[in-house]
């Protein structure tokens, strides 16, 4: 990777998502749903608890398991409110529509804190059908202490949709096989309409 690409991946990665918390100020959850084209059915058995100011990602809901053994934080970032700061007097601005694998890896990258977080695309038909995205993909990690301090675990499912938005499902836990079928009934919690 060149240093230009890591320094375009890394501000554009700053710029979505560590900002993320201003559109939360100007804008519920439910904005950012109906602006982004989502869905969302909140998982049965979990009740809304309150957002966390962190540096790693920026969240603008998060449920919680009566048992307290999982915990999803829903992230959402529609392509019009991405700001991409790009100064290369030779090449135009990359596409919002063609950023999200690298938006991915970073948000993977920082969660990890670039520990091993084995990822993997969901193919396209896959995608289409589970969340209507033109792309998703998932990795699992070691999270972050700063991101969560009561879990260590995270399964992260990122999602896009072309024109629409950016979407982010982060599934904390500290015992898979204790959520494992939770998890798996509410993969698609979050999907494009």
């Amino acid at each position: 990777m060149t240093d230009l690409t890591w320094h375009l991946r890394v501000l554009v990665a700053l710029s979505l998502l560590l900002t993320g918390g201003r559109f939360a100020q100007a804008l519920t959850f439910d904005d950012l749903l109906a602006e982004a084209d989502l869905k969302y059915r909140q998982p049965n058995g979990f009740g809304i608890v309150e957002t966390r100011v962190n540096e790693v990602l920026s969240y603008e809901q998060a449920v919680r398991r009566q048992d307290n053994a999982l915990e999803i934080r829903y992230s959402i970032r529609p392509l019009l409110r991405m700001t991409i700061q790009y100064e290369d007097p030779h090449n135009a601005a990359p596409d919002p529509n063609h950023l999200f694998p690298r938006l991915f890896q970073s948000v993977v990258d920082n969660l990890s804190q670039g520990g091993y977080a084995p990822a993997t695309e969901y193919p396209i038909e896959q995608a289409k059908d589970y969340f209507n995205a033109d792309w998703a993909a998932a990795a699992v990690l070691d999270v972050s202490p700063k991101f969560s301090q009561e879990f260590s675990q995270a399964l992260v499912v990122a999602l896009h949709k072309n024109k629409s938005a950016d979407a982010y499902m982060v599934f904390l836990f500290d015992d898979y096989e204790k959520v494992k079928v939770a998890i798996k009934s509410n993969l698609n919690s979050l999907k494009f309409r």
